[in-house]
């Protein structure tokens, strides 16, 4: 027979800070917080298997039928869905022990889905989970990392960039640059850099054969993928390779220069902008893309998945500057200290945008010289 047993406020030994609610309201907070954590990664472990996808296309099923569609193991799939429904992802039926990933959460969920996958970014999760020791080490001594320390970055960063730029880049990021198109149609030399996988640039050579495009990035896994990206499409307009961006000292190459959320985690953020603004010809242009979070923390407090974005830069952004022998501004350095950095490498022209569909960046979009309309 089970004996329950209540014990008594004289059985349990307590200060006074814990009777209070808001300590008894915070416990419940921090556990919630400690339970979305696991959530997060069961979300990326859902977009990575194709179990989303999958589930996307499903009227409700059993386990089974789940893990026979998506070819998986039922048994995990039994308790991944486990997680789904106790998190309120996925619709549970007792009565007949079947599942359903309704329309409403599919839509930002899946690939291709409507309002954006942000299931992209739970990847982000056990990434930081796995370079915990690495984090650790940093903080006691003050050191940094390198590229090669973090599992998968790339892929991550080729997905958000695939989604957040590549979808948009024709229709809505290109045209900030007034006459842009006909010169990319005429032909042109257009560089990015820290292009990763570069698929917003294999995009562009895509799209406008008669213009040149280079990629520099300094990770060779990134740039090999790239690499093989552009061979196995035959183009011959565009190529990638491995550099120092500290050693970046070209000048007047370009009429284009682009970068997207790459800046920040450079050595030294101000001297490559400089470097930029001598590699571009007299009437080049630069398109910027960064975290357009501010520079002042009590700005941030509302800014969409603020946490996230300072975790990702406390475990990578910040160490990756460190490590390269830089300051390490990390990925919220802000809109304000980017600013400050292109006007003090003499750009004459600066436009500052913040687009709908993307409220967690800003657009640069630098001129070398006045423009005359």
């Amino acid at each position: 027979m089970l004996n329950e047993i209540e014990l008594s406020q004289n059985d349990v030994a307590r200060n006074d800070i814990t009777d209070t609610p808001d300590a008894e309201a915070f416990l419940e907070r921090t556990c919630d917080i400690i339970n979305a954590g696991a959530q997060s990664i069961m979300i990326s472990i859902g977009h990575q298997s194709g179990l989303f996808d999958v589930m996307s296309k499903l009227e409700a099923k059993t386990s089974q039928q789940i893990a026979d569609a998506a070819e998986l193991t039922e048994r995990y799939v039994r308790e991944w869905l486990a997680v789904m429904v106790t998190a309120d992802i996925v619709n549970y039926d007792s009565h007949n022990r079947t599942y359903h990933l309704p329309e409403a959460h599919a839509a930002c969920l899946t690939r291709n889905s409507q309002l954006g996958n942000v299931a992209v970014y739970a990847q982000f999760i056990p990434m930081m989970g796995a370079v915990q020791n690495h984090t650790l080490r940093c903080l006691e001594s003050g050191g940094g990392t390198s590229y090669g320390d973090y599992p998968c970055f790339h892929q991550v960063m080729s997905e958000d960039s695939e989604q957040s730029v590549v979808s948009s880049l024709f229709e809505v990021l290109l045209p900030m640059i007034q006459g842009i198109g006909a010169q990319l149609e005429t032909g042109i030399q257009v560089l990015d850099v820290g292009c990763g996988k570069g698929l917003a640039l294999i995009a562009m050579a895509e799209r406008y054969p008669q213009s040149i495009f280079t990629g520099y990035d300094l990770c060779e896994e990134a740039i090999s993928e790239a690499t093989r990206i552009v061979k196995n499409k035959g183009l011959q307009n565009v190529s990638f390779s491995i550099k120092n961006l500290s050693e970046f000292n070209e000048k007047q190459q370009y009429n284009l220069i682009t970068s997207f959320d790459a800046i920040h985690d450079q050595r030294d953020p101000q001297d490559l902008i400089h470097s930029i603004h001598r590699a571009l010809k007299p009437n080049g242009v630069y398109l910027m893309q960064d975290i357009g979070g501010s520079s002042n923390l009590e700005n941030n407090l509302s800014f969409p998945m603020a946490s996230l974005l300072y975790s990702i830069s406390f475990t990578h952004c910040t160490p990756i500057s460190i490590g390269q022998g830089g300051e390490g501004l990390g990925a919220m350095w802000g809109w304000e200290t980017a600013l400050a950095m292109l006007e003090n490498a003499g750009f004459a022209t600066i436009e500052r945008h913040v687009l709908p569909h993307d409220p967690m960046n800003v657009w640069f979009v630098n001129h070398k010289e006045k423009r005359n309309d």
